[in-house]
């Protein structure tokens, strides 16, 4: 019997391929994009994925000024912040978020759908997100790509 036809092939970080993928966020649900931009950021989608190894591409998302938000969230869904002090809790609304800064929201969500360890620390750092349609990745050429093609 031929044992080495059994050996399973762990991706490293030399022999891992990494791309530059754009993704358009006009129109699409904040955290369904969010999950599919995760997705692709740990490398699910690749043949070799390792879960400690990372594995996944570079994103960059533009127009996250043009998400939406279903029901409520607009008024409704608040993020919180603490500056560690006593009485230091602050909280914004999504509205004023998207005023202040459009990109935060897509980051954040992102980020909590990353693992909460220095690998998703390091997947967090491929993911690159602009509020209108210009990006400075145009040297890299980014790779189009609808996200209800990949899942």
């Amino acid at each position: 019997m031929n044992t080495l036809s059994y050996k399973t092939v762990s991706a490293n970080k030399a022999t891992v391929t990494k791309e530059w993928l754009l993704v358009d966020a006009e129109n699409e649900v904040l955290g369904r994009l969010a999950s599919k931009v995760a997705y692709l950021l740990k490398g699910k989608h690749k043949v070799n994925y390792t879960p400690h190894v990372d594995c996944g591409d570079n994103v960059v998302i533009i127009n996250a000024e043009k998400i939406k938000l279903n029901g409520k969230k607009w008024d409704q869904k608040q993020y919180i912040r603490h500056s560690g002090y006593p009485g230091g809790q602050t909280s914004i609304s999504a509205t004023q978020l998207m005023e202040k800064k459009p990109f935060a929201m897509v980051e954040k969500a992102v980020k909590g759908m990353l693992m909460k360890n220095k690998l998703g620390a390091a997947q967090f750092r491929n993911v690159h997100v602009y509020a209108g349609t210009e990006h400075p990745h145009a040297g890299q050429n980014p790779k189009a790509i609808k996200l209800n093609e990949i899942l």
